[in-house]
């Protein structure tokens, strides 16, 4: 009888406990921990691998320097990093192991708006805040009905914004009356350009005389090239990524298409450069969140150490907003004086004026910032600062 009712008594505690820790599997709160968990859901193998490896560089420098200087509070702070693979439903599987197994504080990532996407329901579900520093998809922060998504959070620009700053670009600094958009069919990120450039560039008074399409991943653009030089146009708006733009602006070079050529921040990539070469990118703009060269002091000193770290290699936008995007993290959880997620995505919805690299922000009512956008030009193979918008 003894013994039963001691087997009893062992099997009730286990089941307390079990339910103690079911409870709380999806806090993802760390306090009780030795070290602050941070998660990292980027895209480090794929087609857009680029992107994630270039984002993580900048979070891993961004929290190498806060564990150097003491960490938060006096604990370090550890990066919980899986690779999504650039594709979606692994997105939303690392979202979902970050938030409810793995004890972190906040997420970061992925790259892009559609990858992003895929991990929301994961943050809300578990009340895990995340943040995307280059998903610029308008949709990310706010439902389709105007709320906003309570733990979502970005640190760069809009689909919306950036296509309209794009369209002033041309219309005021290019003096563009006339214009072809040539978008990607297949994902968010170019048809939210397109769609925000075109309604801009008509505001401003210029004329959209053809809308053509192409699809990720092809690899030869004559026909809708050979269409496109047919036509008398100012410039051709081409948002996209640098996977298949890069390959586009090389074919309408050879094609002798010599038009001004506009894009957007998937741009950003030594690819680019490899693929399409400098002579090809002669004339070619696009809308950016840094750039190297621009004189601002916490610009340089960013720039420094990280060409201290890098052999003496520039940092680009994605390493740039990564690492914005690793200090606000720490930030946030500083602020909030815990690792709690809740109190962490309050502190993250209360920022303002944070000295971000990619320009001093503050967070709006939908959790999107407010800071400038800059145009880069390609000159000698080189993207430089043009103007800021």
């Amino acid at each position: 009888m003894k013994k039963t009712m001691k087997k009893a008594a062992a099997l009730l505690l286990a089941s307390s406990m079990l339910v103690g820790f079911t409870a709380c599997g999806g806090s993802g709160s760390s306090d009780n921990g030795d070290t602050i968990k941070i998660g990292v859901n980027y895209e480090l193998s794929g087609d857009v691998a680029t992107y994630g490896q270039s984002c993580t560089k900048g979070v891993e420098m961004a929290i190498n320097e806060v564990n150097k200087a003491g960490g938060i509070n006096g604990k370090q702070v550890e990066i919980v990093k899986i690779d999504n693979k650039s594709d979606n439903n692994e997105a939303m599987s690392a979202a979902t192991k970050l938030a409810s197994k793995e004890g972190v504080s906040v997420m970061i990532g992925p790259a892009t708006s559609g990858a992003f996407k895929a991990t929301i329901s994961a943050a809300n579900q578990y009340k895990v805040p995340a943040i995307t520093c280059s998903g610029t998809s308008d949709d990310i922060t706010v439902n389709s009905d105007g709320s906003v998504q309570e733990y979502i959070y970005r640190l760069c620009y809009t689909d919306t914004l950036q296509g309209n700053k794009m369209a002033d670009f041309a219309t005021k600094k290019l003096n563009a009356k006339s214009a072809i958009v040539l978008a990607d069919t297949s994902n968010d990120y170019s048809n939210g350009l397109a769609k925000a450039f075109e309604a801009q560039f008509k505001k401003n008074g210029g004329k959209v005389i053809s809308t053509e399409t192409f699809t990720a991943q092809d690899k030869d653009f004559a026909p809708v090239l050979t269409k496109i030089k047919d036509k008398k146009a100012d410039m051709i708006y081409l948002p996209g990524y640098y996977t298949e733009c890069s390959l586009i602006i090389k074919q309408a070079r050879d094609l002798g298409i010599d038009l001004p050529i506009l894009g957007g921040d998937g741009y950003d990539s030594p690819t680019m450069l490899e693929t399409a070469g400098k002579d090809a990118l002669k004339n070619v703009y696009f809308t950016n969140h840094y750039a190297v060269d621009d004189e601002s002091e916490v610009v340089q000193n960013f720039v420094k150490a990280y060409k201290e770290q890098n052999n003496d290699e520039n940092p680009g936008a994605f390493e740039t907003l990564g690492y914005d995007a690793g200090k606000l993290a720490c930030d946030a959880i500083e602020r909030a004086g815990s690792t709690d997620p809740q109190k962490v995505s309050e502190a993250l919805a209360a920022t303002k004026d944070f000295k971000a690299v990619t320009g001093t922000l503050s967070i709006d009512e939908k959790h999107n910032p407010v800071k400038e956008t800059v145009v880069l030009e390609f000159k000698d193979g080189k993207a430089l600062f043009n103007t800021k918008l």
